[in-house]
């Protein structure tokens, strides 16, 4: 093989080598010691262009200082960057003629210079100081820009004394090398650009994601923090698995894709909440929708009220002799009525259980009437109009109920992805209400426990369906199609039993089990919630043994999250001093 031959061969190899790594800090040392290499240089520079033009060293050698910084050393850089322009003392934006590496970038040509001390086209000040300081002798120099597909000058590679390998003596940079080093920084540059893409990619990517987490935590007070905070608590648990030399987690272990994966899992396993109205995740009363319809009941009870003494007084207008005994039954009628408000108000809270006798009470109150004498069909939105259509227009005036179940607080369906659904390709496995809302005053008033419905139960759980269906619309990469998966299966359990594909532990990934964890733990410690109070941590670790007991969590994640001490490295960080109680590690890994 021909020296010509050779040299082709290694750039092809140099190419290849290149395009195939992905760490950007070995990347660019090889790109710099291939070019060394060829050039027989013996110190060099590779220099990166920034948004602000100026040219940023990221990687220094000097064979024969043992010299270097930046790349893999992890020696940070000392020097200071080249700015390609200066202002001149009118303050008008000038370039940077008088430095070698700002000159390259500037016109994009290679220059080759014989002896650095007795060059006039440039300055060397930084090059002489840096001799100064080191002893060294700077001399021939080459310097090459490295130009992405739009000939645009991404940054610039230098290399410096040559040296002729049966001497030893520094020379000039041969001519015939130039176009070598000049196809190795063209190769280079590609390789550079096609990793600040996919960085930048990266980058776009993990900011979209921690946006629309961020958005999730913004759109109420009940979930503040939590898109934010299980990420962190999943890739601590996750780290102590890939660390774990103990059975079931010795041979588990994730790589950089893999790591990458999870990640953009935890951030984004939460994201189909912005399909979950306010309304409802905030809803603070049984009857709450956008306002507390407790008002628009009040009100009526204002109304029975007033024709309530209306009828006394005109009865008395008509001649009645009984006024006393009118005036008694009147004030007894006024005092039952506030105290069924009362009674009503207080089941709007939610904070009582409903059993069958406090239920029978408020339909006998619901049976209660008032006169309506106005269209309740003027003004109305389209949607409720069509709702009211269902039923024929009453002639006014008409009696109503005080409190009323009717057809138009019924919302149908839209779109419900589920288990009987024939578009449900995603495996759900679901209980559908046979309505998307129902607004019915004593429906919701009767609520047992709380002060969600069945279907607002199902909205809210419907965030889970919703984050899977997102995500896996998106065309995630093959090395990251474990997303969708991952972030989807933070509310299956153990036994079959969760949602909503009512996966068992077997048909679960690691991390997918690991999210689960972090979820539960996050949810019952968190002090940001305005509607609860945070959980201490002997509160919280019990009731999660429960769920372990249960079959709902993994009993061996568990066991690591609390013998790792994840759990308290966690707590140190994200709970109040007040929620930092003592727990006995042996009252739940002895039995295990």
């Amino acid at each position: 093989m021909s020296a010509e031959q050779a040299s082709f061969k290694r750039l092809i190899d140099i190419g290849i080598a290149l395009s195939a790594e992905k760490n950007p800090a070995r990347l660019m040392e090889t790109i710099l010691l291939e070019a060394k290499a060829i050039g027989q240089a013996d110190a060099g520079s590779l220099y990166i262009r920034t948004k602000e033009d100026q040219l940023e060293f990221v990687i220094v050698r000097t064979d024969s200082l043992g010299f270097a910084e930046g790349g893999t050393t992890g020696v940070p850089i000392s020097m200071s960057p080249v700015g390609m322009y200066h202002q001149d003392s009118a303050g008008q934006r000038v370039e940077n003629h008088t430095n070698i590496v700002s000159e390259a970038a500037l016109t994009g040509k290679t220059i080759n210079i014989i002896d650095a001390y007795s060059s006039t086209a440039f300055k060397f000040t930084g090059t002489k100081k840096f001799d100064r300081g080191t002893g060294y002798r700077s001399k021939s120099f080459l310097t090459i820009p490295l130009k992405n597909a739009q000939n645009y000058v991404i940054g610039v590679l230098q290399l410096i004394n040559s040296i002729e390998p049966q001497t030893g003596n520094v020379v000039p940079f041969g001519r015939d090398i130039e176009p070598l080093v000049e196809a190795l920084a063209s190769q280079a540059a590609v390789a550079l650009e096609n990793q600040n893409l996919i960085e930048s990619q990266k980058h776009l990517l993990d900011s979209f994601v921690r946006l629309m987490a961020g958005t999730v935590d913004a759109k109420s007070p009940y979930t503040a923090g939590h898109c934010q905070r299980v990420p962190v608590l999943t890739e601590m648990l996750t780290q102590a698995a890939c660390d774990s030399a103990k059975a079931p987690f010795a041979d588990f272990s994730l790589n950089e894709e893999q790591w990458y994966e999870l990640h953009i899992a935890a951030w984004l396993h939460d994201c189909g909440k912005v399909t979950t109205p306010e309304y409802v995740v905030d809803k603070a009363t049984k009857l709450e929708t956008i306002t507390d319809r407790l008002h628009e009941i009040r009100m009526r009870f204002e109304v029975v009220k007033r024709e309530a003494v209306i009828e006394c007084q005109q009865k008395m207008l008509d001649g009645a002799r009984n006024g006393v005994e009118l005036k008694q039954i009147l004030d007894e009628r006024l005092r039952s009525l506030d105290d069924d408000f009362e009674f009503v108000a207080e089941c709007n809270r939610g904070g009582e259980f409903m059993d069958e006798e406090r239920i029978q009470r408020l339909q006998q109150i619901a049976g209660i009437q008032w006169t309506r004498t106005l269209n309740d069909r003027l003004g109305i939105a389209q949607e409720e109009l069509n709702r009211k259509s269902q039923q024929p227009e009453a002639s006014l005036p008409v009696k109503e109920n005080l409190l009323a179940d009717r057809a138009d607080h019924i919302i149908a369906h839209d779109t419900v992805v589920h288990s009987a659904d024939p578009r449900n390709l995603h495996g759900f496995q679901v209980e559908v209400p046979p309505h998307k809302y129902n607004l019915g005053e004593v429906y919701n008033l009767s609520i047992a426990r709380g002060t969600l419905t069945t279907e607002e139960r199902f909205k809210i759980n419907d965030h889970i369906v919703q984050t899977i269906v997102m995500l896996e619309s998106l065309p995630f990469p093959q090395h990251m199609e474990g997303v969708p998966e991952i972030a989807g299966g933070h509310h299956e359990k153990m036994d079959g039993t969760g949602y909503p594909k009512k996966l068992k532990g077997t048909e679960m990934s690691v991390p997918a089990r690991i999210m689960a964890i972090a979820d539960v733990f996050e949810a019952l410690t968190a002090a940001d919630r305005p509607y609860k109070k945070a959980k201490t941590l002997s509160e919280s670790i019990n009731i999660m043994a429960g769920m372990v007991k249960d079959h709902h969590l993994d009993g061996e994640l568990f066991k690591l999250f609390l013998e790792s001490g994840v759990y308290q490295d966690y707590a140190t960080k994200y709970l109040e001093s007040y929620q930092l109680d003592d727990i006995c590690l042996d009252d739940y890994l002895a039995a295990d």
